[in-house]
This record gives structure tokens, C-alpha cells and sequence, in this order.
């Protein structure tokens, strides 16, 4: 499509290339190939240079497309939300320092604070008697070699279907019903050791993730754990369960579409790489020849490098100084130093939460999935939390278009 000679007078405003790629949240050219598939008109600017674009036609694609502002960190889709904010390496809940909050509040007060502003001190979660042996019955019929999130994706169903009211979306509706999903979910998972004392989420965390008797230093950095993972902006799993949301899906799907993107080996499943090169590093008493053969093989360094934060990740700095309380914790944690240190000798990466997840898991006898758990069970809280934001959006909104790359039409049947 051609541009029109810009007329003389306009009664509408006008936005520059640059303004309406900005409101777009694409590139400058990317406007110009809307221009070319008629998703765009455009005139000439005064004097031929560059063109103009009407500003109601530009704000109504960028509504169809589901962009909202531009991305800062080159994604394809970036929303207004008022959850969390990344910025100058740290991470901040509702405004709130995350590793402040986590440092003074347990996760339970810090998810409070995160559904609704407002710190509830001492909050506790409890979940249903006929909720939780609904789900902990689909959970004991999986077979044995059933994963943490293969039991927590099922009893999210089975928590769902017990909830006749789930489809309520109101804000009342949908926090009762997450007050009693979370300690559901981890009261479907097997029993290892015996419950540590305290009541807190935590607490009965503890008891499904090792065998061994909790300490406090060690809960305590569960506990952080926790509080710390609640949410982190639009990572995969939590734009996954904001399309969910879109589309009006209830609050129990919505935790099903986080869950079901947190199993890739990239997101949630990350730690348990972590926990295995940490594990072979303690056995082997040396972190170099176990970076070594990674190096040597072309295979990444797990729990290190974080597209975000470009120094050590703020929350495995806070879980790192935790640990050093742990007695049982020394070894892993020289481990995981020393993993950092032989791998700065190669490139300049720093630890992520995914090696201060490691050590505690190592440390402590977890499985190689207790970060996934961990994990899991915290961001649920996060989900419910941009669900709740986008129940106030349009509904499909997140709706954004396909480039079609494949032979043109008509095509002949074959």
C-alpha cells in the first residue's frame, strides 16, 4: 500500500513511525508491514519525510493484537500490570522489595500481599477435608513413577471438581478458592517424614519434600524459598495462566495451564539440573572435573545466568545467606561457589535461585524434583494473582495474529 499525501488539516491526532511502533510494542518496519497487509493506513508527513498514522486506528490494533505497551525486554506481548516490577537487578512485589518481604514474612503473608496489597501477619492457608482426600485419592492412583507435577496437575482436577462454585470469578470467589488449592496441592503429595512444627505452609511443605527432621534454619529457608517464587513478572508459565484467564477460564484451569508450561526443562524443571550437577559435584568432592565435562560436552552449566539479572540473582543471594545457617548445607554450598567460580574462568555468569534451590535440596535428601515442587506450589499463589488482574481486562484480548508463512491460496486439493 502506498502512502497518501498527508492532507492539510486533520481532526484527528496523528502519531509519528516511532510513536505508533512505541504503542505497538513492535519495531518501526513491523508498522510498515502492517501497512502492506491493509492492518494500517498511512499518509505522508509534510515535506515526504517518513509517514503518519491515525491514532485511533493504531490504539484499535494494538487492542486486537493484545499489546499494551512496549516491551523492554524484546518480548512479543507486554501488559500493564501492577504485581511485580524488575528493574536495576531487583525484583519488587506491589512496590515492595521481594527479598525484603521475604526476609520478614513468611510465604503465606507475602501471597496476601500479592492478591491484594495488604499484609495479613500470621495468615495461614487450610484446605477442605473433602477437597483434600478427593485429591490426595487421584494423586494415589497415579503410578509410582509419577513426578511431583504429575500430582500436582492432578490434583488441581480433582480440587476443581469438588468446587460447584469455581466458575464464580469474583475477586472473594477466586481468593477462598486459592486459600484452599494451595494447602491442598501439598497435602496430596506423599508423606516422607513427619510434619515440621509451626503450621505454616512450609511446615507441611517439608514433610512431602525429604524425610529428614526439619530444623529451623532450614525451614527457614524453605519458607523463603517460597515467598521468593511467588511470581516474577510474565515468565512463561504466568503468561500461559494469563491467556487462561483471558479467555475467562476458572482459577483451577488457570493453575493447570501455569503447571502444565512450568515441566519444561527451561522453566520449572530447571532446578533439577541444578540439583544433579550440585549432587555429582559434593559425591566427586570437586566442582571442576563435573564443569569440566559439561563444558567439554557443549552442554550449559545449570544454575547459572539469568536473562533478566545480569549479577547473581537477588533471590539466590538471599537464600545463599540463609543457608550459611543450615550446618548441614556447608558442603553443597562450597559446592555451588565453587561451581560459580570454575565457570567465571569460562564465561561471566553468576548463580540463580535454581543452585540456592540445589543446595537446599542436596543438602537436606531431596529428590532432584524437590525445586520443581517447591516452585510449583509457590507460583500457584502468583497465577491467581495475574488471574485475578486479568478478569478485570477484556475478555480475549490476549489474542495476538499469526504470520502466515505457507503456500498461498487457493491450493489445489491433493
Amino acid at each position: 500500500m502506498t502512502d497518501q499525501p498527508e492532507p492539510e488539516q486533520h481532526d484527528a491526532p496523528r502519531l509519528t513511525t516511532r510513536q505508533a511502533a512505541e504503542l505497538l510494542g513492535v519495531k518501526p518496519e513491523t508498522v510498515y508491514a502492517y501497512v502492506s497487509r491493509g492492518q494500517l493506513s498511512s499518509v505522508r508527513a509534510a515535506g515526504g519525510r517518513g509517514s503518519t498514522f491515525d491514532a485511533e486506528e493504531v490504539r484499535a490494533l494494538a487492542r486486537r493484537s493484545g499489546r499494551r505497551d512496549p516491551s523492554p525486554a524484546g518480548g512479543d506481548l507486554a501488559f500493564r500490570t501492577g504485581i511485580t516490577l524488575i528493574e536495576g537487578e531487583r525484583c519488587y512485589f506491589r512496590g515492595v522489595d521481594a527479598t525484603e518481604l521475604a526476609r520478614r514474612y513468611g510465604y503465606e503473608e507475602a501471597a496476601e500481599w500479592l492478591w491484594t496489597g495488604e499484609l495479613r501477619p500470621g495468615a495461614r492457608f487450610t484446605a477442605s477435608d473433602g477437597t483434600l482426600a478427593a485429591a490426595r485419592r487421584a494423586v494415589e492412583a497415579l503410578p509410582a513413577h509419577s513426578g511431583s507435577t504429575d500430582r500436582l496437575r492432578v490434583a488441581v482436577t480433582a480440587a476443581a471438581a469438588t468446587d460447584p462454585l469455581r466458575f464464580d470469578l469474583s475477586q472473594e470467589a477466586v481468593l477462598n478458592s486459592a486459600r484452599g488449592l494451595i494447602p491442598t496441592l501439598v497435602g496430596a503429595l506423599p508423606v516422607l517424614g513427619a510434619a515440621a512444627e509451626g503450621g505454616s505452609l512450609a511446615a507441611e511443605l517439608w514433610s512431602r519434600l525429604t524425610a529428614e527432621p526439619a530444623d529451623a534454619p532450614s525451614l527457614a529457608v524453605l519458607d523463603a524459598a517460597l515467598a521468593l517464587l511467588v511470581d516474577h513478572d510474565l515468565a512463561a508459565s504466568t503468561l500461559a495462566a494469563r491467556v487462561a484467564a483471558s479467555a475467562r477460564a476458572h482459577p483451577y484451569a488457570v493453575v493447570s495451564a501455569g503447571l502444565g508450561v512450568l515441566e519444561g526443562p527451561l522453566h520449572g524443571a530447571a532446578s533439577g539440573l541444578a540439583h544433579r550437577l550440585l549432587r555429582e559435584a559434593v559425591d566427586r568432592g570437586s566442582a571442576v572435573p563435573v564443569v569440566a565435562d559439561h563444558l567439554r560436552t557443549g552442554r550449559r552449566v545449570p544454575g547459572l545466568g539469568h536473562r533478566i539479572y545480569r549479577d547473581e540473582d537477588p533471590r539466590a543471594t538471599v537464600l545463599f545467606e540463609l543457608l550459611a545457617d543450615v550446618p548441614q548445607a556447608a558442603g553443597a554450598l562450597a559446592a555451588a561457589r565453587e561451581v560459580v567460580a570454575t565457570t567465571a574462568r569460562h564465561a561471566p555468569l553468576h548463580a540463580n535461585i535454581d543452585l540456592a534451590l540445589a543446595v537446599l535440596s542436596v543438602s537436606r535428601g531431596m529428590a532432584a524434583d524437590a525445586g520443581e515442587t517447591v516452585f510449583a506450589v509457590s507460583r500457584t499463589a502468583g497465577w491467581i494473582a495475574h488471574a485475578l488482574e486479568e478478569y478485570g481486562e477484556r475478555p480475549l484480548r490476549i489474542r495476538p495474529s499469526g504470520q502466515y508463512t505457507g503456500p498461498r491460496p487457493p491450493q489445489p486439493l491433493p
